[in-house]
């Protein structure tokens, strides 16, 4: 007798064979959008690429922004990680690669411009490869030092009892970071990748269509694309342009991220499961996919077992007598890269010199002032995004089911740039009586606001269980559930979201006091529209002088008051 299968049945068998025809496809479609790129960038150099306003040049134009955005987030998490690491275990360097992490980070992209554009024009010369990386590099500078301060402050509030166990079972380095530093900071990462992301869409115009001294750049993109269309007002092709964008962001989210934070929840340091857990269809699926099972079992798991075997011998094996002549050549070889470098910063600090003799007293003074106006406007930016940012993150944290809607939403906000929006938010500030002064404010709110919001998120999910369950069962009260679970469980992700908040407050002052639209250029006292105008007009001994003064008081910032809190996040507000 013939046996009929149910519809659940049917779908039960012929699901998997779908999956795995759908992961072979991607497969195939990313290798062939791996020869794409490939074939674009070793063709010939076009600094000056003529933007189409036509919507049916929009595909292209995002695959190639995605790529550069995909490219740099990759160097990006690389150098922090490795960064961040660094300075977590070397007391000696510490302070000094945090206050350079610092600098570097609130250091505008259009300081970096001259000497990235030009060094990767001349290292691959002949080849579109050069412009490309120059451009990859700017986004880089957007993307890498938020992601580098939350790997560091994760490995500075390691609970203590994990780290007594890692060296209980003899974990060597690689053991120690693979399965105990990296996993305990995956929820930092994560949630601060997702910001980085948004910070390089939020640039994206700013990298793909630039002017440097009498060279205009202009990148095939989205973000060229959109600069175009808001510098001769098409209001359609804006509208085109922020659909696809949209339509990136969200395809991102539920394909990447979504999958991500739900693998990451397994890492959580509690003694009580949630009730309550992030789920993502899709992680579902490629956990049950046969390609991806298979791959795991023929391919990682060898190479897993190969490489812990080979630690595990090396830690059995008696530890070898230091020869002691071995110390010779490596204390040799340290002693002429101490020479090359004291040569090569003086010969550097020697030219800066000279170029920063042609800035006038005056040319000083106004420096100054424009300083001290964005020095207020960074601050006044930083007090409002923290009011809305700390009860919206906590609340977004603790619900998963809010997360679900409100964190597309969010990465919609924070990618979209600012710049595009700010024609329509200048006009309303004008017709009300404000103006550039007050704009500019809102402007770096918009491109700040989220580093605070994404890390006070990642502290809320990150806060163990039990915590919350013993809150609950004491019956604490609000303000008593704040002051002892929510806030110190928030305290370290939340001075990384401050200290990336305010660098990239600097770094957004570039555009908020500085803007272009339809040929006229609008432009409000500060150190940002200052630089802006220095990069236009190829003026590179106030550019450098701007980016000095930015530089000092930045490190006198992190001296004061992110040093401190920092310590306060290490000493007082960590998991025991």
């Amino acid at each position: 007798m013939r046996q009929t299968l149910s519809r659940a049945q049917v779908l039960e068998r012929t699901w998997p064979f779908f999956l795995d025809a759908g992961i072979a496809a991607c497969g195939l479609a990313l290798f062939y959008a791996v020869l794409r790129i490939a074939q674009y960038w070793m063709g010939h150099p076009v600094a000056a690429v003529a933007i189409s306003p036509s919507p049916r040049a929009i595909p292209l134009y995002a695959f190639y922004s995605v790529v550069r955005i995909a490219v740099a987030y990759l160097l990006s998490l690389v150098f922090a990680v490795g960064y961040g690491y660094i300075a977590a275990y070397n007391p000696r360097i510490e302070a000094f690669l945090l206050a350079l992490l610092d600098i570097l980070q609130s250091i505008p992209v259009l300081s970096f411009l001259p000497g990235v554009m030009l060094a990767m024009v001349s290292l691959i010369p002949g080849r579109q490869l050069g412009i490309e990386m120059g451009a990859i590099l700017l986004i880089f500078t957007g993307q890498v030092w938020n992601i580098a301060f939350s790997f560091y402050s994760s490995l500075k509030s390691l609970p203590r009892e994990l780290q007594e166990a890692a060296r209980l079972y003899r974990f060597s380095r690689w053991q120690r970071f693979w399965q105990l530093e990296l996993p305990y900071s995956a929820i930092g990462l994560i949630w601060n990748s997702i910001v980085s992301v948004a910070g390089g869409w939020f640039f994206l115009m700013a990298c793909e269509m630039f002017v440097l001294g009498k060279r205009d750049f202009r990148l095939p993109g989205l973000g060229s694309y959109l600069q175009t269309a808001a510098g001769k007002g098409d209001t359609r092709g804006m509208v085109w342009g922020s659909v696809a964008m949209i339509a990136i962001i969200v395809a991102t989210d539920q394909l990447i991220w979504r999958p991500v934070i739900a693998w990451s929840d397994k890492f959580k340091f509690e003694q009580v499961e949630s009730s309550s857990r992030i789920t993502s269809p899709l992680l579902h699926a490629l956990s049950h996919s046969s390609v991806v099972g298979w791959v795991k079992r023929v391919a990682l798991a060898p190479l897993e077992e190969n490489i812990y075997r080979r630690l595990a011998r090396q830690e059995a094996q008696p530890p070898r007598r230091p020869i002691l002549r071995r110390k010779v050549p490596s204390r040799l070889l340290m002693g002429v890269l101490i020479v090359i470098s004291v040569i090569v910063v003086g010969f550097t600090a020697v030219r800066a010199l000279a170029l920063l003799r042609q800035v006038s007293g005056a040319e000083l003074a106004e420096l100054l002032r424009g300083a001290g106006a964005t020095f207020l406007r960074v601050n006044i930016s930083l007090l409002i995004a923290a009011a809305w940012t700390i009860p919206v993150g906590v609340a977004i944290g603790f619900k998963p089911r809010l997360a679900k809607i409100a964190q597309p939403l969010a990465q919609i906000a924070a990618s979209y740039p600012a710049t595009a929006l700010f024609p329509i938010l200048l006009i309303g500030l004008v017709q009300i009586g404000g103006g550039l002064g007050v704009g500019s404010i809102a402007l770096m709110l918009l491109g700040t606001q989220w580093y605070i919001l994404f890390n006070v998120i990642a502290g809320a999910t990150a806060i163990p269980e039990d915590l919350k369950e013993v809150s609950t069962l004491f019956h604490f009260t609000n303000w008593q559930r704040w002051k002892t679970v929510i806030l110190p469980g928030i305290f370290p992700y939340l001075v990384t979201g401050l200290v990336t908040a305010s660098g990239g407050a600097w770094n957004a002052s570039i555009i908020a006091e500085y803007f272009q639209i339809k040929g006229q250029t609008l432009q409000t006292l500060g150190l940002g529209a200052q630089i802006s105008a220095a990069s236009d007009h190829g003026q590179f001994s106030i550019l450098l002088l701007a980016t000095i003064i930015m530089s000092l008081m930045v490190v006198t910032i992190n001296r004061l008051v992110w040093r401190p809190m920092y310590r306060l996040a290490e000493n007082k507000y960590r998991l025991a």
